[in-house]
């Protein structure tokens, strides 16, 4: 079987699962995809930086796999005939009806924010089959689809969300996995952010909590990666300089392997995401021997399970 893989935000999460699966998957994956940068226009208009190449490519494929970025009816309203009767599956990595919105967001203010989550919910119906990447993404997405919906005038819905269920499921994204990792004992614990530089991760707590060690007189290590950008939250240059004597390493790391590394370097994965519908990089760093502190939230109650304990611990 031969698949070809849309993505119009190629960021590093997504890059690694559409790699992952070319790597591992017993058929031939083609990846067609583009910068990820100006969200809203890639979900918007994006298609049209990787319809050119597919028409222009004479490639006979078996089944076409979206992400959640693409716009599924422009997607399919501008490919050629022969590529019409394609079998689609969107992959939900994110969805723009939960995603919790920025303060700083001026479409927020405006009240024109729902065009985007329309995009995902027209996808899902137009898409032959859909994929979401935790059970807790699944939930509550359709959980709060008939909120969303009805926000909008009165219409005649094109699929009953029982109908979208119904060709709908989940698939975890798979990582590279340690042979056998190993918890690490150190002489002092050495925490780690591995995610973007991102309200939604919620750095102000994360970082509060460590500099409330500090000044208690706690020692410890810090390894701060993941991507950052240009409007990144104030707070990473301010606690740079607050818990600078407790940094081992501060800014993103291209090359793959020196990030492993410092995952390897780490211990204690300290988690206070408002925002997760799976979470790579909490797999990631499990994965690497990280000792990992997560609420009983999002995704993460599938990523380690809290266990049963029977009858009254007091």
């Amino acid at each position: 079987m031969r698949i070809a893989l849309f993505d119009t935000f190629d960021d590093t999460s997504h890059r690694v699962w559409a790699e992952g699966l070319q790597q591992h998957s017993r058929h031939e994956i083609d990846i067609y995809s583009s910068a990820a940068h100006a969200w809203k226009w890639k979900m918007a208009g994006g298609v049209y930086d990787i319809i050119a190449p597919l028409n222009d490519s004479n490639l006979d494929y078996d089944l076409f796999v979206v992400t959640d970025m693409i716009h599924l009816p422009l997607f399919k309203s501008s490919i050629i005939p022969r590529y019409q009767r394609v079998p689609i599956i969107l992959y939900f990595h994110e969805n723009q009806i939960t995603y919790p919105w920025s303060k700083d967001d001026p479409d927020k203010v405006l009240k024109r924010d729902h065009h985007y989550g329309w995009i995902n919910y027209i996808s899902a119906v137009v898409a032959d089959h859909i994929l979401y990447n935790s059970q807790y993404h699944y939930n509550s997405f359709y959980a709060a689809l008939p909120g969303f919906l009805n926000m909008f005038p009165r219409f005649k819905t094109p699929m009953t969300i029982d109908g979208l269920k119904a060709k709908s499921g989940v698939l975890p994204i798979g990582i590279n996995g340690v042979s056998e990792p190993q918890r690490r004992a150190t002489e002092t614990p050495v925490f780690l952010w591995n995610h973007r530089w991102e309200y939604d991760k919620n750095p102000e707590d994360f970082f509060q909590a460590l500099l409330s060690l500090s000044e208690d007189g706690y020692k410890f290590g810090l390894n701060v990666v993941g991507r950052s950008y240009k409007q990144k939250p104030q707070v990473f240059d301010l606690y740079r300089e607050r818990l600078v004597r407790h940094i081992h390493h501060w800014g993103w790391v291209e090359n793959r392997k020196t990030y492993q590394s410092i995952l390897q370097s780490s211990n204690i994965l300290l988690v206070t995401s408002h925002q997760d519908f799976f979470g790579i990089s909490i797999v990631e760093a499990i994965n690497h021997g990280c000792y990992p502190i997560l609420p009983d939230r999002l995704a993460y109650p599938e990523h380690v399970p809290i266990p049963h304990i029977e009858g009254n611990l007091y």
